[in-house]
């Protein structure tokens, strides 16, 4: 049988390499025209039962293990006014529970495990129709099985169900510091080595160490509408301009969580959040199906690539063991994602909920130690 990848993301790639493992032809079709298009975003942190399952099923725990950092497990839980709420160092002998990876590391170890024509770049699916697929630039492939593993804006996701993202409420603007520990040693000694966090009521920063030396900050503005960009007064093509808008947005924080966009470079990016319905679901198809945010995009806290690559993983696994009746190894497939993935989005919805009430440093730190 051959298999036809939608999208080059972990979860399409996870899934290549374990149907490779298990001598099933797989290709992976991606828009973008080479694997270094574009930045691939920030830190993982990849949590024992699920993300690093999923790598042991392809036989990359080793590799993983070589690229993984034990010390971004490090958290650090302030109010804005400064008040430190929780302080977790992570031993040097400590388990890596959920070690934090560099995306782009991540990726690139799983690109690299694959035969060289495994990744067909520069294709941009439109369509499919009984195995037939078309991309926009008028070529074409077939398939026995068309799996979507294209994102938040999958368009294979349509073939199954009507459902679209929607907006949660949150809006979030991403800056960066690049080599702190030498243009700011005093922030890069605040921050720790792996996540600053600072809850206020309807706002957060959080700073995240990258392995390259780049602190990623994250500003977020909770209960707003998807328009509220437009609305905000930060001019996103004036850096300078945008980063003194953002540090009056969050007037009256302690110096030291502004000091940090302050000390910014110019990548000053907006993102409105989207999530599919908690729970979706569809009648299982022949032909296709879908894998990560295409089939269950969930709010960012920590879930949703974790869901995508043990996705990626136990359809390899259900196609290896079936691979004389695919119909069945999807559907075998789907109910067991279904009920995984429903109750990640639910706990992502509950951490949601407490991250946009007004206490939500507290009730954060409660979520980390109860009782």
């Amino acid at each position: 049988m051959t298999i036809a990848i939608v999208g080059a993301g972990l979860g399409g790639l996870l899934l290549a390499r374990v149907l490779g493992v298990n001598g099933i032809d797989a290709v992976v079709y991606e828009r973008e025209s080479s694997r270094d298009t574009r930045g691939q975003g920030g830190m993982l942190d990849l949590h024992s039962g699920t993300g690093q399952r999923a790598m042991r099923e392809a036989g990359l725990i080793d590799g993983f293990h070589a690229i993984a950092r034990r010390q971004g497990q490090d958290l650090r839980l302030l109010e804005p006014d400064g008040t430190l709420l929780l302080q977790e160092d992570t031993p040097d002998d400590a388990p890596l529970e959920r070690p934090e990876v560099d995306r782009a590391d991540l990726r690139n170890l799983l690109l690299d495990s694959l035969p060289e024509r495994a990744v067909r770049w520069g294709h941009t699916f439109e369509s499919a129709d009984h195995g037939h697929l078309r991309f926009a630039d008028g070529s074409s492939a077939r398939c026995d099985l068309l799996v979507g593993a294209d994102g938040a804006g999958s368009r294979v996701r349509a073939l199954l169900t009507d459902a679209r993202p929607a907006h949660i409420g949150q809006n979030v603007v991403e800056l960066g510091i690049p080599d702190i520990d030498r243009t700011y040693p005093d922030l890069a000694a605040m921050v720790g080595r792996g996540n600053y966090w600072v809850l206020g009521s309807g706002q957060s920063l959080a700073a995240q160490r990258n392995g390259d030396g780049r602190v990623r900050v994250y500003l977020s503005f909770y209960n707003t509408a998807e328009d509220w960009f437009a609305r905000s007064g930060i001019p996103f093509d004036d850096p300078a301009a945008a980063r003194s808008r953002l540090i009056d947005l969050f007037a009256g924080w302690d110096p030291r969580a502004t000091a940090l966009i302050a000390a910014c470079d110019d990548t000053v990016l907006p993102r409105s959040l989207t999530a599919l319905p908690v729970g979706l679901t569809w009648p299982s198809t022949p032909g296709v199906t879908l894998l990560g945010d295409a089939a269950h995009l969930m709010p960012p806290v920590g879930q949703g690539a974790n869901m995508a690559l043990l996705d990626g993983a136990l359809l390899g696994l259900a196609l290896a063991a079936r691979p004389d009746d695919l119909p069945a190894a999807v559907a075998a497939y789907e109910r067991e994602m279904f009920e995984r993935t429903s109750a990640a989005a639910r706990q992502s919805a509950y951490i949601q909920d407490i991250l946009t009430s007004p206490d939500a440093g507290r009730k954060m730190l409660a979520f980390f130690q109860p009782g």
